[in-house]
């Protein structure tokens, strides 16, 4: 039988008379990889911040990784996640290695205040390396490059093998060698870590082969769902962003 990691049904969001989501419904089982696309202001990130329990729905239901929004504990949830934005860059203590940075994703903390053995530092390097970027794990993570900084990122969330994966547009301000790096970095995660990725992007050409599943938001609502092939058509893609 197939594992449910996701399932929200009717998810609805208001904010003062604004409606920012409406009636989305979405279930993802275990081995799936998905994509979340949209325009900008479609609601993604807002769905994110639900999905990974830092906010609530006005109305609806959520279960995450088997645990119903209402009935868990939501701190507890979240160490279960892994979510890796841009945003995230601005609160990595900056004099911190990258080896120190990955580390912390043992606690989910940023900064080292847990006790800290020979066992989480071979599984840090051995992060790094999967990511291929091990070069860089006495370096300062203020001197790294973009690049580098959103491997090291994945490499912490990593840390604590999570059971759901969201990397909410990781290839943002990347060049194009940059770009195709972090993707083929993406890739081993999908074929050879135990973890659903949800992969969050309006650039249909990040979306690599092991996402087999798209699901699109306009203004707030389920705009497309399915197989990604079929829903990356010509004729849903115009209609999305006309």
């Amino acid at each position: 039988m197939e594992k449910q990691v996701l399932s929200l049904k009717n998810l609805t969001l208001y904010r003062g008379d604004e409606v920012i989501l409406k009636d989305v419904s979405w279930e993802i089982t275990d081995g799936d990889h998905w994509a979340l696309l949209g325009p900008n202001g479609s609601g993604k990130t807002t769905l994110l911040n639900i999905v990974s329990g830092n906010l609530w729905p006005s109305r609806g239901e959520v279960s995450v990784l088997g645990k119903q929004f209402g009935k868990t504990d939501l701190r507890e949830l979240r160490k279960h996640i892994g979510w890796v934005t841009t945003f995230l860059t601005e609160r990595v203590p900056q004099r911190e290695t990258a080896l120190r940075v990955v580390l912390s994703g043992k606690y989910a903390s940023f900064g080292i205040y847990e006790k800290i053995d020979e066992e989480d530092r071979e599984k840090a390097k051995s992060l790094l390396q999967f990511m291929d970027c091990s070069y860089v794990e006495d370096r300062s993570f203020r001197i790294i490059s973009q690049g580098e900084r959103q491997k090291v990122l994945i490499a912490r969330a990593l840390m604590a093998d999570p059971a759901l994966m969201v990397l909410d547009e990781p290839c943002t301000g990347l060049d194009v060698k940059a770009r195709r790096n972090l993707l083929a970095s993406i890739s081993r995660i999908c074929r050879e870590k135990e973890t659903t990725v949800i992969y969050v992007t309006h650039h249909f050409e990040e979306i690599i082969p092991e996402i087999d599943k798209a699901i699109m938001l306009k203004e707030g609502r389920v705009f497309a769902k399915g197989r990604t092939q079929e829903v990356l058509s010509e004729q849903i893609i115009e209609e999305l962003f006309k």
